[in-house]
Parts: structure tokens; C-alpha cells; sequence
């Protein structure tokens, strides 16, 4: 099984790509961010057409967050618990169920920017929910993923420059700690312990010429239970999805998981 987690940045506006994308990565299971479209505005039918089941969490203009797969999806739950006044569109999970059904989560972290203020106090407290959140699944010993874009660089060389993020809120000390904090309550980043290569990105900005010259950032993960980490095989960055015409900013990350 393989399970992708990508920031779409646009899922209508860059559909075309989207669905070439989708097609050369041949994945069981992607998890999308950053939709910018609300719910019932996601493309479905181009989607299903491809052979993809949608559970979709959207929002107008921002955020937005979907699981496809080419598994039923049962048991769909949006938004994380902890606070019943949050109202962005940036968590969904479902349980896959394959032959061993897998319960897998799509999430947009906070970007938290500028740093101090209220945006960064939002991602730290959105944070701290989702390590209660985990904390949960882990006491109930189900396997399942956490997917989406972190906005963390967890640590100096998943930058082509870390003093150029150093005080920027997704690389602040404090977003790097509660980061490690979701890690020691027993998860396992995918690409770290698979690969754990320096300078490898899945995140290059689309001003000055980054991805030409290689200035990105690796802010894209898959976060593992122990149960899903057992049946991690392999990781890949898939770079060439920032080549195409009209690409994301980001680029997927792709886990394979034995069936």
C-alpha cells in the first residue's frame, strides 16, 4: 500500500496537474492540504472518475483538507477536538479499509506567521491538540497516520539555509519541540528513519528561483504508529511533481506500507 501526503495549494485551480500527478505517483491512499475550496465546490466527479473514493474537509478560499483512496473509507471524522470555536478546515480522518484496514489522518498545521502573535499561539495550541489527539489513538493501539504539511522544519539540514528560518515559525524552537513531542509519545517521522538524507525538500517557494536552485525547506511528513511503522517499507520524496506545468509549491511524500 502506498499513502501520500500532499499540499495542493489549489486543488481546482491546479486540477490538471493534480490529476497527473495522482495518476504517475499510482497510490492507494493521498492525503491533500490546503484545498481552497469549500466542501461541496471540490472536484469529485474528476476525481472519482479516476478511480478515487473522497472524503473531504474544504473551506472558501483557505485551508481545506482531503482524503482519497482507492479503498471505502469508513468512520470519517473533521476538525481536530479542543476547541469547539475553531472553524478551520484543516483536519480529516478515516479508517481505510483495506485488507488491514489502516486509519489515516490529512492534516494542515498552522503556518503560525508572524511570530510571536496570535497566528503563532494558534499553531502551538492546534499543536497541543493534536498531541492530545494522538495521544488517544495511541491508548486505543490501532495503527494509523498522522499525513499532512507540519509547517516544522524538525531540524537545521531539512533547510537549504537555517539561518534564514531560524525566526520564522516553522522553524522556532518551540515548533520544533512540540514536534518532538508528538515523536516521543512513540511515532516515527517516515522520511528520517527511512532515508534521513540532509537537504532533501518537499517545499520550495515559488519567488526568486528556488526550486532551480534548490532552496527548499522538508516540511511535508508522515508520522507513524508503532503499527504502521511495522509495516513501513519504503519513503520517497516525489520531486518531480514540481516540474510539471502549474505546480504546487509542494511536492508529495510518499510512504509504502506492507498490504
Amino acid at each position: 500500500m502506498k499513502i501520500a501526503t500532499w499540499n495542493v495549494n489549489s486543488v481546482k485551480a491546479r486540477l490538471p496537474t493534480v490529476l497527473e500527478v495522482l495518476a504517475a505517483m499510482d497510490c492507494d491512499v493521498v492525503c491533500l492540504q490546503e484545498l481552497k475550496c469549500e466542501t461541496d465546490a471540490f472536484p469529485y466527479l474528476e476525481l472519482e472518475d479516476a478511480g478515487w473514493t473522497c472524503a473531504v474537509h474544504g473551506q472558501k478560499s483557505y485551508n481545506g483538507v482531503a482524503l482519497l483512496s482507492k479503498f471505502p473509507l469508513e468512520d470519517v471524522e473533521t476538525g481536530l477536538a479542543g476547541d469547539d470555536e475553531d472553524d478551520q478546515a484543516r483536519f480529516i480522518e478515516a479508517l481505510v479499509m483495506a485488507e488491514r484496514p489502516l486509519r489515516v489522518a490529512s492534516l494542515y498545521l498552522p503556518n503560525g506567521n508572524p511570530a510571536p502573535g496570535p497566528k503563532y499561539d494558534y499553531k502551538l495550541a492546534w499543536m497541543e491538540r493534536l498531541y492530545a489527539h494522538a495521544k488517544r489513538r495511541m491508548a486505543e493501539e490501532d495503527a494509523f497516520i498522522l499525513a499532512g504539511d507540519y509547517n516544522c522544519i524538525p531540524r537545521d539540514e531539512d533547510c537549504w539555509d537555517f539561518s534564514l528560518w531560524a525566526e520564522d515559525a516553522l522553524g522556532l524552537n518551540e515548533t520544533r519541540a512540540a514536534f518532538r513531542k508528538l515523536l516521543w509519545l512513540g511515532l516515527t517521522e517516515a522520511f528520517e528513519t527511512l532515508d534521513g538524507r540532509a537537504h532533501q525538500y518537499s517545499f520550495w517557494d515559488y519567488q526568486g528561483g528556488a526550486f532551480a536552485k534548490d532552496h527548499g525547506i522538508r516540511i511535508d511528513h508522515l508520522l507513524c504508529s508503532p503499527g504502521a511503522a511495522d509495516r513501513l517499507k519504503g519513503v520517497e520524496i516525489f520531486r518531480k511533481a514540481r516540474e510539471l506545468t502549474k505546480p504546487s509549491d509542494h511536492v508529495p511524500v510518499i510512504g509504502e506500507f506492507e498490504d
